[in-house]
């Protein structure tokens, strides 16, 4: 049986989680003398996000701030190198190449800073940096537990188009070299330890996915080698009805099909990236959502035809860490192409919009974007609108109005008579929680809102409660 693993950021967290995962792989090579393994990984938590800010620092010309991130970078990578692998020659061998990569970024983000631009191609080639160093450390770990492993870059496997910061995988090339590259290794009794979230398009100029194409990566893998199943490993048991830090008594779903998977990961949660599901769906791949820190849980299993004994309950899909932005008119000047311009010069700073409401009344546009993208969002908006960033020469008012965060509630068929959207917003009028914004689905099996982030907690909660979802 074949099966890729899919291991995301919090699974490699630190040398303690790295040691974890190499655990979970050893322990399903030892279950089965015919398992065979594929190993897709991320980088390490908040690595991602620590390249960006050290791009967007040398766009700017801050050159401590970047070579801070670098230092810091490399300080980590290294600490986990000393503390996982045992053997010196897998230690010399790791930390050598994690020196010779990070060497590079230092001279990219040099190069960043000198044309004082920053290209969603040019963040694309820094933002690879994370998963390459993750795969050789995982790859080493493997190697000392007996196992033979290899590390792969997807740049080399994952054939995309051209659109940097969300690249679209062309299915036939990529698929021609998973069988051609890793299908051989795998049958040698290889475990390959594969890149995730990057790709390359023909003329081989570094891509990515989009933020948590991870799971995007592990599904293309295992379509393109046929295999009999692929496994997110993340940090919870599953998709459950709510986040398990703010509501304990949180539910698993057992079973889901794969449309209502797609629906689930679309509205955000965190253990799915929305694309996912496509290209398991082709193959009638099963896809197992597993807790690298509880393995002996089922998890989720998402499937073409869920048990019909299952209980088919909502999910509530909860977002923190966002800002609510405004850009706007004080008089009736304010267009559709005006919004319009503002959503396409944030696409092409590579900022991600979560959420957006249009008020014609208020004559402005509110958006929200994660909170550490504020500060970037706010330039390419000042550099499009106005002046200062705050009131543009030519009449535009633009600012941060507060802390948001967004929750989205999502019913399964099945589930009351009058559908979930109705429930849902009778619970937060009961609960008197202040909606900033609204966002619903045609189907009426779904619905988001944006409200303040001080409410977010005891409004799941509440959500949780009245749906039905405690035991």
């Amino acid at each position: 049986m074949l099966i890729v693993h899919k291991f995301g950021g919090t699974s490699v967290g630190d040398a303690g989680c790295f040691a974890n995962v190499t655990d979970i792989v050893c322990d399903r090579l030892a279950e089965d003398d015919d398992a065979r393994l594929v190993v897709v990984v991320s980088a390490m938590s908040g690595v991602t996000d620590d390249l960006i800010a050290g791009a967007r620092a040398a766009v700017e010309g801050r050159d401590a701030v970047y070579r801070q991130v670098k230092a810091r970078l490399l300080d980590r990578h290294l600490q986990v190198v000393q503390r996982l692998l045992q053997q010196n020659t897998e230690r010399v061998e790791v930390g050598g190449f994690i020196e010779d990569r990070l060497h590079e970024l230092d001279l990219l983000y040099r190069s960043i800073a000198i044309l004082g631009e920053l290209t969603r191609r040019g963040s694309d080639a820094v933002v690879a940096f994370g998963e390459q160093l993750s795969a050789h450390i995982l790859a080493a770990a493997l190697r000392e537990r007996g196992v033979r492993a290899q590390a792969l870059s997807a740049t080399d496997l994952v054939v995309t188009d051209d659109n940097f910061g969300a690249a679209t995988p062309l299915i036939q090339p990529t698929r021609r070299r998973l069988q051609e590259r890793v299908a051989p290794l795998v049958e040698r009794g290889t475990t390959p330890v594969i890149t995730g979230y990057i790709g390359a398009t023909s003329e081989g100029v570094t891509t990515t996915l989009g933020r948590g194409g991870s799971d995007y990566t592990a599904a293309i893998v295992g379509a393109g080698l046929r295999a009999d199943e692929v496994w997110i490993w993340s940090d919870v048991n599953g998709i459950l009805t709510a986040d398990p830090n703010i509501v304990p008594q949180a539910r698993t779903l057992s079973g889901l099909s794969y449309a209502e998977a797609a629906e689930l990961a679309y509205y955000g949660a965190d253990v799915l990236h929305p694309k996912t599901i496509r290209p398991v769906v082709e193959r009638g791949i099963p896809l197992r959502i597993k807790n690298t820190f509880d393995p002996a849980h089922p998890g989720t299993l998402i499937t073409a035809r869920p048990a019909p004994d299952r209980e088919p309950l909502p999910a509530i899909i909860s977002t923190t860490g966002l800002s609510l932005i405004a850009v706007g008119t004080e008089d009736d000047s304010w267009t559709l192409q005006t919004s319009a311009h503002a959503l396409q010069c944030l696409c092409e700073a590579g900022v991600d919009v979560l959420m957006f409401s249009q008020s014609f009344s208020e004559h402005s546009l509110n958006l929200v974007v994660r909170e550490q993208d504020q500060a970037h969002c706010l330039q390419a908006l000042g550099r499009a609108f106005g002046d200062d960033g705050r009131v543009a020469a030519n009449g535009y008012n633009l600012g941060t109005r507060e802390r948001v965060a967004t929750v989205s509630v999502v019913g399964m068929p099945g589930w009351g008579d009058a559908g979930i959207v109705p429930h849902a917003f009778a619970t937060l009028g009961q609960h008197g929680t202040r909606v900033i914004a609204v966002a619903q689905a045609a189907t009426e099996r779904s619905v988001s809102f944006c409200i303040p982030e001080d409410q977010l907690a005891e409004t799941v909660r509440y959500l949780h409660r009245e749906l039905g979802l405690e035991v």
